[in-house]
């Protein structure tokens, strides 16, 4: 039961990283500062798809999933959680897709932050 639970915390945990990979540039836009913690959390996340590592998270939830008598999973968190659903075709294509769209929706809002910075110090 413990080790479920804690498989549990390390599914949230995980779900929040991609989360904050993903969108936290948007958080940028209200606080600034974030950015610092942002960038190299986002470098991370996108070397993690276009080099195709694995998140130390992923076999850490599979051990303990698989301690707590469970079957675990095969390959990565968002290809067993999300990958079948979203992309049933084949995932080692649609994986570096994924980290080009993180690079780019990022690179959108990064803009859009430093335009209105620039904007905010000229007038």
């Amino acid at each position: 039961m413990v080790y479920g639970r804690l498989a549990d915390l390390v599914l949230l945990t995980h779900l929040a990283f991609i989360v904050f990979v993903a969108l936290g540039g948007l958080a940028v836009l209200r606080w600034p500062r974030v950015a610092w913690i942002h960038l190299p959390v986002l470098a991370y996340g996108v070397a993690i798809e276009l080099v195709g590592w694995v998140c130390p998270l992923t076999p850490i939830e599979q051990e303990l999933r698989r301690t707590a008598g469970g079957a675990g999973y095969e390959g990565g968190f968002i290809e067993h959680y999300v990958g079948g659903v979203v992309y049933p075709t084949d995932w080692s294509r649609i994986h570096v897709w994924l980290g080009v769209a993180l690079i780019a929706f990022n690179v959108a809002v990064y803009c859009w932050v430093l335009w209105r910075r620039r904007r905010q110090t000229a007038g």
